[in-house]
């Protein structure tokens, strides 16, 4: 019999948490199976090869897992940042409360990204307490430990432990809850080359193996669509997914239309597809008012949309077909459309034609009709939307929800036939659209300054005419940045930018940017004008400059150029004073596709190891000073 050790493990004080998780795994191991999937689809079916492997088949999803609607949950409501949701106070009546609004709207599948206190243990507790009909896929959140190697050995250390507690808590709550616990995913978006937890695949498949043999309930992995159709695995054998597929019994893919509009790649449209979210043509067709002409184009964007969900699903099928994996069923795990731009949106600046509260309806409801029309086991077993409610610590990635953070119901969110009308007619009023975009006035003079403290005639500020631009790191890159005094920075100046980077695994990254994705026009900067700055460093090895601009056709395009000691362009890493001249030509010769006119992130310094070859970890200072582009 298994043991309901819910909150045993995470109770027990953190000194000997990590012994007792190894003696709960002992009591708990008689409760599932063991060995590696086979395609045979049948749990009850076990097979010993020559060499003592042993072949399981995939264990069941339940019956009506396609019938249950489902969405993401994850209760937090204050939290403005990722640090402070472990301080976040959740109380069972406000899970409760959130549980009670799911249910209403329809949704009785419930995907739970972690098994920690404010996550899966109080979801499950308030559900069995209260008998909601509401089945909960229960994740298992494991971190990244194996790519960084900044990383302390007692760092390293506690992370693995850390995973370790996370693990045990999922397979402690699956097996005292068997009865709403009906799938358990272990890692979220570990796979993907762009992963912020890079798992490998070997790591991933123990941890797989460890929760599996453990409980009784179907268990499977989410990640990005890519790794899975073989696209863009981080591990440097696309094959290793495979170690993934031999201990899952069901695939759980993500796809986000909206997010890959940017990064899918027209060259290569089989395997990393492309599509026309712009649907510019539709424009053109003439129409009894213009508002008819926003309507029908909107509604064709979001038929594109889910026809490229359509072919990732397909294109995941395909790949776990020729590995052998035919049975093996395919849920959609994310899916979804952002019903507002954040206002830490940053440089994304399609989102203020894509997103929109009707253009998320229009998505959701085609979700729903393919959704129904799967059943048949033509399509994913279900799909879940991303997320039920914004969350605001998520800065730029917020504003999914079917639900704004005071759980106020977006239209979407709205169960048929339930209608509210004035909700129906501000509907139809606001589809949103991909647009041509609208260049700023061509910025005056012969010089667009950046940074500096000396004037000089002819020039036009960056910050005078932007005042929201503001330096900021690449996505999760921790860096130092200060306006450091510098008596040897330019000529009579006192101050200089100094960036101390405190690299990722991935490197480093700082840009000049406005967060509200305003560009400024410097079409009148011909190919013969130049990028120029002045430097002083000892930074082993090559430098990425660069910068960002948006398109007439909302393209964003970025372009970085690397830097090295000794070049035609003036740069020496010598900790000494020298001045850098990059002429636009360069940059274009890079990006044809770079418009002037629409100039979005104004300069970008990085190291990216992929792309410099240097060394991981580098926290030498570089300062720079005297940013500006001249004609």
């Amino acid at each position: 019999m298994c043991l309901p050790l819910a909150l045993a493990v995470h109770t027990l004080s953190r000194s000997i948490r990590f012994a007792a998780i190894a003696f709960f795994s002992l009591l708990l191991c008689a409760c599932g199976g063991g060995g590696t999937t086979s395609d045979k689809g049948a749990a009850d079916t076990t097979t010993i090869k020559a060499d003592g492997t042993v072949i399981i088949g995939l264990r069941p999803l339940p019956v009506d897992f396609s019938e249950w609607k489902a969405v993401a949950y994850s209760p937090f409501r204050t939290s403005t940042s990722e640090p402070a949701r472990a301080n976040e106070e959740i109380t069972d009546d406000m899970v409760k409360e959130d549980l009670e609004l799911l249910r209403d709207a329809g949704f009785g599948l419930i995907r739970i990204f972690a098994s920690s206190k404010n996550e899966g243990i109080t979801a499950l507790r308030v559900i069995k307490a209260n008998s909601l009909p509401i089945k909960v896929m229960l994740g298992a959140y494991v971190n990244s430990f194996e790519y960084d190697p900044t990383l302390s050995a007692s760092a390293k250390a506690a992370i693995i432990q850390g995973n370790e507690e996370e693990l045990a808590r999922a397979v402690a709550l699956a097996n005292a809850y068997p009865d709403e616990v009906v799938a358990v995913s272990v890692g979220n978006e570990t796979q993907v080359d762009w992963s912020f937890v890079k798992i490998s695949s070997y790591q991933l498949a123990k941890y797989i193996a460890q929760v599996r043999k453990q409980i009784k309930q179907p268990v499977t992995t989410d990640d990005n669509y890519a790794p899975f159709a073989g696209k863009l695995p981080h591990h440097p054998a696309a094959n290793q997914v495979a170690e993934v597929l031999a201990q899952i019994d069901f695939l759980s893919i993500h796809a986000y239309p909206s997010e890959d509009a940017l990064y899918s790649n027209p060259d290569d449209a089989d395997t990393w597809p492309d599509w026309d979210w712009r649907q510019a043509t539709v424009a053109t067709v003439a129409t009894v008012s213009t508002e008819l002409d926003k309507t029908a184009r909107a509604k064709a964007m979001m038929d594109a949309a889910l026809e490229m969900t359509k072919k990732q699903y397909g294109l995941v099928r395909t790949f776990l077909d020729a590995k052998g994996k035919s049975q093996m069923p395919i849920m959609i795990g994310e899916t979804g459309w952002k019903a507002e731009m954040p206002s830490a949106n940053g440089n994304n600046s399609r989102y203020k034609f894509m997103a929109s509260p009707a253009n998320q309806k229009m998505y959701f409801d085609r979700l729903s009709e393919w959704a129904n029309l799967s059943k048949n086991g033509s399509g994913p077993r279900s799909i879940v939307w991303f997320e039920a409610f914004d969350e605001i610590w998520k800065g730029s990635d917020d504003k999914w929800g079917l639900f704004t953070k005071d759980r106020t119901a977006r239209a979407a969110a709205l169960p048929a036939p339930v209608v509210v009308a004035d909700a129906i007619s501000w509907i139809e009023a606001e589809p949103n659209t991909a647009v041509t975009s609208t260049a700023n006035p061509a910025v005056p003079g012969t010089r667009y300054t950046i940074y500096g403290e000396q004037a000089t005639t002819d020039e036009t500020l960056a910050s005078a005419a932007t005042p929201d631009l503001r330096w900021d790191p690449f996505g999760d890159s921790a860096y130092n940045v200060s306006f450091a005094d510098n008596a040897t920075s330019d000529a009579g100046g006192s101050n200089s930018l100094s960036i101390t980077p405190n690299p990722r695994n991935y490197g480093w990254g700082v840009l000049y940017q406005s967060p509200n994705a305003t560009t400024s026009n410097l079409s009148q900067f011909t190919d013969s004008a130049a990028l120029n700055f002045s430097i002083k460093t000892m930074y082993a090895g090559k430098l990425e400059i660069g910068f960002s601009t948006d398109t007439e056709l909302r393209d964003l395009q970025e372009v970085f150029l690397q830097i090295s000691s000794g070049d035609a362009y003036g740069y020496r890493s010598d900790g000494a004073w020298h001045d850098v001249r990059i002429p636009l030509s360069a940059f274009k010769a890079i990006n044809s596709k770079l418009d002037m006119k629409y100039l979005l992130a104004r300069f970008m310094i990085a190291d990216r190891y992929q792309y410099t070859g240097n060394a991981a970890g580098q926290n030498i200072e570089v300062v720079i000073d005297k940013i500006y582009w001249s004609k």
